[in-house]
């Protein structure tokens, strides 16, 4: 098997349908698999994917067990030499797969790419350059972490050779919208930190993998499409709670080693039952 795409459902029946067909479309020609987990949904995802999908392999979880875990269960079925981790908000280009995965069959160094991202209005993403938005940005400046991310200019943004739209470059992060692997870099690594459970789960894998001794790579030469509907719904508690809980697992789990917090309203962000490599 040549590649094993993953996406995660939470009441996105309508996008997760348009994200399928795209998958299958770019995955023309290639030998794949697609696996679906879906999140306890209520708006009959499970349904549409039996009826209009049968090929598709659907894990159904009976509550809602967050993107990180969610995504490893989808992990430990597969068999591709390729793992793509793919929001169900989003739309593949035609030749996506095709290109991406020649420049990852030509970059032996490579555990993880992402490729360029654009709205639907057509506007530019920039955190598929460097994989993380403005305030993870803030948090590795005030937090010193901005040394373990040079490749992503935090300290010097007007460097000229800082990676414009189209330039193919080394990156620190992956978007975790589009997130393509190498089954022996996540052998070596790990699977997703678990703790993170909407957010930030991507940017632990990137930083992981390459400490593992690999390269991530920012690949603009193709494109996919982002509704980007998780960071629409703002300011809300729940946002509040797993977004800016996610930066403090992060500060903790690599700045001061502590073993165990507990945050009241926030969950458990270092459970003694769980370990990551």
């Amino acid at each position: 098997m040549k590649l094993s795409v993953i996406f995660v459902n939470y009441n996105t029946c309508n996008m997760l349908r348009i994200a399928i067909d795209s998958v299958v479309r770019a995955a023309a020609g290639i030998n794949y698999e697609v696996f679906v987990v879906d999140n306890a949904s209520t708006d009959r995802s499970v349904e549409m994917l039996n009826n209009e999908f049968p090929e598709v392999k659907l894990i159904a979880n009976t509550s809602n067990q967050g993107l990180a875990k969610a995504y490893n269960q989808g992990i430990k079925e597969t068999t591709g030499e390729y793992i793509l981790v793919v929001s169900a908000d989003t739309i593949t280009g035609k030749k996506t797969f095709e290109k991406a995965l020649e420049f990852m069959d030509m970059h032996l160094d490579a555990g993880g790419m992402g490729v360029r991202m654009i709205t639907p209005d057509g506007r530019f993403l920039a955190e598929s350059k460097h994989g993380f938005t403005k305030p993870w940005g803030i948090l590795f400046k005030l937090t010193g972490l901005a040394k373990y991310f040079s490749k992503s200019r935090l300290t010097d943004v007007q460097r000229k050779d800082w990676v414009e739209e189209f330039q193919t470059s080394e990156t620190d992060v992956v978007n975790g919208a589009f997130m393509l692997m190498r089954k022996e870099a996540i052998d070596k690594t790990g699977l997703f930190d678990e703790r993170f459970h909407t957010y930030g789960y991507d940017i632990d894998l990137s930083y992981r993998i390459r400490l593992a001794g690999f390269k991530n790579y920012y690949f603009p030469k193709t494109y996919i499409i982002n509704f980007n509907s998780r960071n629409n719904v703002k300011f809300s508690w729940d946002y509040l709670k797993e977004f800016y809980g996610a930066m403090i697992i992060f500060a903790a789990k690599y700045l001061f080693k502590v073993p165990e917090i507990k945050v009241e309203g926030l969950p458990q962000l270092f459970p003694s039952t769980y370990e990551v490599k």
